[in-house]
């Protein structure tokens, strides 16, 4: 637990240099799933280089795809890519673009951006995964603002019928979108029932908290919920770890200032 810790420091110091770099990014919905990433990528998948290319695997997308520094910060963590090149974020010719662009970085499963999709994508994969009987997962990491979107219910209703239990869906709850918070937006909580009654094994949370994500990515990564989806809510907040940055609406898209950068990386590496 302490090396999964201490690598979601490095993950949100790599989010903060990135976006400096850059002038621009979304640094709050990237803090707030970092432990989730973490998890994913270096506990359960154990990725590492050349990891993407096997075909026995679990499947990671990130369909809150505007979160992209967390993802290539947790990429250069498990050495998928290097990372100095973290620094070309959004710069022209980069291969790490505002949004996960899979023609320009192969390591990223699927192009995410136009929110709703990644989860009927992840329940594409985990449908041939269950059709093949093998013992893998997919695995898509959603936003709560994105929820919003009618595709997420088509696919959490299908999933359910189906009983389609290679599918994990994370919602990194952190209560903000780009247009303020959900309740001033779209208020679709509690979700829990919400999903219980589509047929889905739901469990919620600390998001923030490693030994939470680690011990629910474990149980949805198992026999234990039986033969339904799995739907983890994980209840983080905004900016985690940089208090100028937390449970604020203005740091959904902000650059990150020279100034805020020294105060940021003091905070999330002290």
């Amino acid at each position: 637990m302490e090396k999964l810790e201490a690598s979601a420091r490095r993950i949100r110091a790599h989010i903060l240099t990135q976006i400096n770099a850059a002038g621009s990014g979304h640094p709050g919905g990237s803090m707030s799933c970092v432990e989730i990433l973490a998890a994913l990528f270096s506990h359960r998948a154990a990725a590492g280089a050349g990891w993407f290319g096997r075909n026995a695997r679990d499947h990671v997308i990130l369909s809150k795809g505007h979160a992209a520094p967390a993802l290539y910060a947790t990429f250069a963590e498990v050495g998928m890519i290097p990372e100095a090149e973290l620094r070309t974020l959004r710069q022209l010719g980069s291969r790490l673009q505002g949004h996960p662009d899979r023609t320009r970085l192969p390591e990223v499963e699927m192009s995410t951006g136009s929110l709703g999709q990644g989860l009927s994508v992840s329940l594409g994969i985990a449908l041939a995964l269950k059709l093949r009987k093998e013992p893998f997962y997919s695995y898509a990491i959603l936003g709560d603002g994105e929820i919003n979107s009618g595709q997420i219910w088509e696919a959490i209703a299908y999933a359910g019928a189906n009983r389609i239990d290679r599918l994990v869906a994370i919602l990194d709850a952190n209560g903000i979108q780009n247009d303020g918070r959900i309740e001033e937006v779209l208020e679709l909580r509690p979700y829990a029932p919400k999903l219980e009654a589509f047929g889905w094994a739901v469990r919620e949370f600390d998001g923030q908290n490693m030994a939470e994500v680690v011990d629910a990515v474990d149980w949805a990564s198992s026999d234990a919920p039986g033969d339904k989806p799995r739907f983890l809510i994980a209840h983080t907040t905004k900016g985690a770890g940089v208090s100028f940055m937390a449970d604020r609406a203005d740091w959904h898209s902000h650059t990150v200032s020279d100034e805020q950068l020294k105060a940021g990386l003091e905070e999330v590496m002290g």
